[in-house]
């Protein structure tokens, strides 16, 4: 029999609640929980978010609440429809009565969501939807991400391949060639544009830029523009259908390159894409916050530790995974910024008005190495130009191996130098 993640989720808001009464804390806080549990969109991450938060909520109840009160999550389906998100977000706030939406996977859909929930007086809490495009000179009181945005993907890759090309390949960084291929959406947009600014700062050559739909049912095209372009990095933006379907006629195609470079989305799905091409992927590298197991715990704090080992024993336990997936570290890490570090303090000291929430969010000040992310946490002003964005977020590059990462940049926190061209024996490597 399949029971449906939604039946399951109302379990446990049944459940919170009578806990609640029963210690005697007042009525359980509704909050909305909108994340893609079917379409493209779940298997390229949204559902991992969504487990992630689901147990950082599961945690938190543990916990006492917030003073006493326990959170009762409504769970909805974006079905990785952007006009779903918006109806869903709708119904969670008119009808079932949150004040609060938390998850949002794709940036196409935050971008709309934003905008109505700023409106409507609401609170959205971005988990991941990482385009800056949703921020970015809109001076939201309402909206928060704690997650990084795409300008610092972009700066990530071009950071790195600026430090390693000359001492792996030879090639200085104003003649290393990358190509650009990218989903058209807000989210390939926001991240292409960063990768061409800070290619151009450096003066280093882009070969082509390019993008195309993330539900186009033929790339071959695009593989041939690439064989003839001759990047020595091929630098993708894109969701997690679209990456098969790429690297699938790549390989068919002959496409060869010196590195590939992931950003987020469905290359941080390692345990999908090694499914489908094993060993093809090895050296890949991508660009994303990083996966609590990828850092080296000695560099975070005492509490940090503490939950970096519950989500990883729980998300295994849930899942049967063999290694939790970045989002699964996003899901649960930016709930629980939100949860112990905002929500608590505004229910304590203010009623948990929405109000008192937006007070709250403003004056986190959590330090590097404070979340399981490694990251800390201050979330900027309304007055910024990205009101509202972690100005403490922090990408990484890390690099995969028999379906599991390893950080290697920034080198301070990297776990080793990166295997850089592709070895010989990889299907993607030049002959």
């Amino acid at each position: 029999m399949v029971i449906h993640r939604r039946s399951v989720l109302a379990g446990a808001a049944a459940l919170a609640a009578t806990r609640a009464h029963a210690q005697g804390g007042g009525a359980p806080i509704r909050i909305g929980l909108l994340h893609d549990l079917s379409g493209p969109f779940a298997g390229a991450g949204s559902v991992p978010l969504s487990v992630g938060a689901e147990i950082a909520i599961e945690l938190f109840n543990e916990r006492g609440g917030a003073g006493g009160r326990m959170i009762q999550p409504v769970a909805a389906d974006s079905q990785s429809r952007a006009e779903v998100a918006i109806n869903e977000a709708e119904r969670l706030i008119g009808q079932e009565n949150v004040d609060v939406v938390m998850g949002v996977y794709s940036s196409a859909h935050a971008v709309p969501l934003a905008q109505r929930m700023q409106a409507a007086g609401k609170i959205l809490w971005i988990n991941s939807a990482i385009a800056t495009a949703v921020l970015k000179g809109k001076h939201f009181t309402n909206v928060f991400r704690p997650t990084v945005h795409s300008d610092q993907y972009g700066e990530g890759s071009i950071a790195f391949l600026a430090e390693h090309c000359q001492r792996t390949t030879n090639i200085a960084p104003n003649a290393f060639k990358i190509g650009i291929i990218h989903e058209d959406g807000p989210y390939g947009v926001g991240v292409a544009t960063a990768l061409e600014e800070n290619a151009n700062k450096i003066g280093m050559p882009i070969a082509l830029k390019e993008g195309y739909s993330a539900t186009a049912p033929d790339l071959s095209t695009l593989v041939t523009k690439l064989r003839r372009a001759r990047p020595d990095a091929i630098l993708q933006v894109g969701y997690n259908p679209d990456i098969t379907l790429f690297l699938r006629q790549a390989k068919a195609g002959g496409l060869r390159t010196r590195m590939v470079i992931g950003h987020g989305a469905g290359y941080s799905q390692i345990d999908r894409l090694a499914e489908t091409f094993g060993k093809d992927i090895n050296h890949f590298c991508n660009v994303d916050p990083a996966g609590t197991q990828m850092l080296d715990p000695a560099k975070l704090s005492s509490q940090a530790r503490e939950l970096q080992q519950i989500l990883l024993a729980r998300y295994r336990a849930r899942t049967q995974a063999t290694d939790a997936p970045t989002h699964a570290s996003m899901g649960f890490n930016n709930s629980w910024i939100f949860l112990e570090h905002v929500l608590k303090p505004a229910v304590l000291e203010g009623g948990g008005s929405i109000d008192a929430i937006r007070r709250a969010a403003l004056s986190v000040d959590i330090p590097v190495g404070g979340t399981i992310q490694g990251y800390g946490v201050k979330f900027n002003p309304p007055d910024h130009e990205l009101a509202g964005q972690n100005a403490r977020s922090l990408a990484v590059v890390m690099q995969f191996e028999d379906a599991r990462a390893k950080v290697v940049w920034p080198t301070a926190i990297a776990g080793g130098p990166p295997v850089m061209p592709l070895p010989a024996d990889n299907a993607f490597a030049l002959r």
